[in-house]
């Protein structure tokens, strides 16, 4: 399907800044559809003002859908649809007309201008089902009754709101709770699910007839001077978003003025229980606190348990023994760098590159000559289990040809080079380590050397890595 950018810029004469319009308003059209009990087809006029293309839809939460199929690409012959045409030239809803009738299922079509700065951009078909309609309750008609005052400020530009993008995934809808104030503040309805809010904040009254503004301030925690701001924005004074924590409940607030002839006549304010969501993201903050911080010790205990073995090489006159506790040292080492890592992230994954490129700094202090250390391609984003042993191998493949592939005197260079491949589900990172010193010698298998690196080597490699280890003349 295609999007709403490639067909306004394909069939339309509309610029950028109608086309973010646009998007401001189909990023706010779930709350009309719901209110509205309807689907929404928004309909623009081609470039050359002989057809109309429909570049989005929207199907309502609150009920029967009168699309099955999907309209987004659909073009229409300017004449087919009058409605279209009579909002799109005059500028004004229309509802004149009798229901339509689409797989014997009644639908009302109403057609709704999209006006900005004065001009009309084009029109959204308004389509309720009538199959279900019945008498309808309180709820409804405010629901029906929003929905006209909305219909009229798109009509007249006045909505969606600019400079006001709203996360409609995060903000509370139509189903979650809803208050209707009139011009004064004070409820003339609030919902099942509203009340409900309201009372888990403290409330032990009805909310109807009562000022919301100060309703809510006064269930809010004590704020000072900033009462009034809150009394004001509750009461939907200009279009907000804000949350209250009070008594035993945190609600989720948006406040929508209602302008349907230019003057504010009251305000819709959508409310939503996320009492139990903030718990278990203050849970989670908890958690990954946590994580951290028992990374961050892990680093700090390594590197003591680094500090003493390398005190107590200073202490030893075997030289064997003494490499052996530096060897430890470094092999310490490169497990506290991936803790250090681990414990400035808020996930068990770290950028490997950055490990990478300390291990071979570490590495390249015990280097007898001149040799200088570089890192091609790049390792990515790994997980923990797969950072730690890579840490240590690499240590250890590091040190082998520091130590083994230069003399004193000579001057090189070890190249790190990472290479990832294969499906996404099957990827593979190969990893070489290589260098230009004097090369191995003649007789040496690598498998079968009892070198206690390169044993740690082929354990990690195998045991923890799933992979295979080779050295090989380069």
């Amino acid at each position: 399907m295609p999007s709403m950018n490639e067909l306004v810029r394909q069939h339309t004469a509309l610029d950028d800044s109608d086309l973010e319009w646009l998007h401001l308003l189909v990023s706010e059209w779930q709350l009309l559809s719901d209110l509205s009990f309807a689907d929404l087809v928004l309909w623009v006029p081609t470039r050359d003002g002989t057809r109309y293309v429909s570049v989005a839809q929207m199907r309502p939460n609150t009920g029967p859908t009168s699309y099955q199929d999907d309209m987004v690409g659909h073009l229409v012959p300017r004449g087919r649809r009058p409605m279209l045409d009579a909002a799109l030239d005059e500028g004004r809803i229309v509802r004149e007309g009798d229901p339509e009738w689409r797989e014997e299922v009644p639908v009302r079509v109403e057609s709704i201008p999209v006006r900005r700065q004065g001009r009309v951009l084009g029109v959204i078909a308004r389509n309720t089902n009538l199959l279900t309609v019945r008498t309808p309750s309180r709820l409804e008609l405010t629901y029906l009754q929003s929905a006209s005052d909305l219909a009229q400020m798109i009509a007249a530009g006045a909505f969606p709101f600019e400079n006001q993008q709203v996360d409609m995934d995060a903000s509370p809808r139509v189903g979650d709770g809803l208050i209707r104030v009139d011009g004064d503040g004070i409820v003339q309805y609030a919902s099942p699910n509203a009340l409900s809010a309201y009372h888990r904040m403290g409330l032990a009254a009805d909310l109807v007839g009562h000022h919301l503004g100060r309703t809510t301030a006064e269930l809010a925690p004590s704020r000072g001077p900033v009462d009034e701001a809150l009394a004001k924005v509750a009461s939907g004074w200009a279009p907000r978003e804000f949350e209250i924590e009070a008594h035993d409940g945190v609600i989720q607030f948006r406040a929508i003025p209602l302008k349907p002839k230019g003057t504010r006549i009251g305000s819709l304010v959508l409310l939503r229980d996320v009492t139990e969501l903030r718990r278990r993201e203050r849970e989670l903050i908890t958690k990954d606190a946590t994580i951290r911080e028992i990374h961050h010790r892990v680093k700090n205990n390594l590197q003591t348990v680094a500090a003493l073995l390398r005190l107590q090489a200073r202490r030893i006159e075997s030289d064997r023994g003494r490499e052996a506790l530096e060897e430890a040292v470094r092999r310490v080492g490169s497990i506290a760098i991936v803790h250090e890592t681990l414990s400035q992230n808020l996930d068990e994954r770290v950028e490997f590159d950055e490990i990478a490129d300390r291990v071979l700094a570490m590495v390249a202090e015990i280097s007898p000559g001149r040799v200088t250390g570089r890192r091609t391609g790049r390792f990515g984003i790994l997980d923990a289990e797969v950072a730690t042993p890579l840490s240590m191998v690499l240590t250890e493949v590091l040190q082998n040809a520091l130590e083994h592939g230069f003399r004193e005197s000579d001057t090189g260079t070890v190249e790190v080079s990472a290479v990832r491949g294969g499906t996404t589900k099957e990827a593979r990172l190969l990893v070489t380590v290589q260098d230009d010193g004097v090369g191995l010698p003649a007789d040496f298998d690598p498998h079968r050397s009892g070198n206690l690196g390169l044993q740690i080597v082929r354990t990690l490699v195998e045991g923890e890595l799933g992979g295979s280890f080779d050295m090989v003349p380069a």
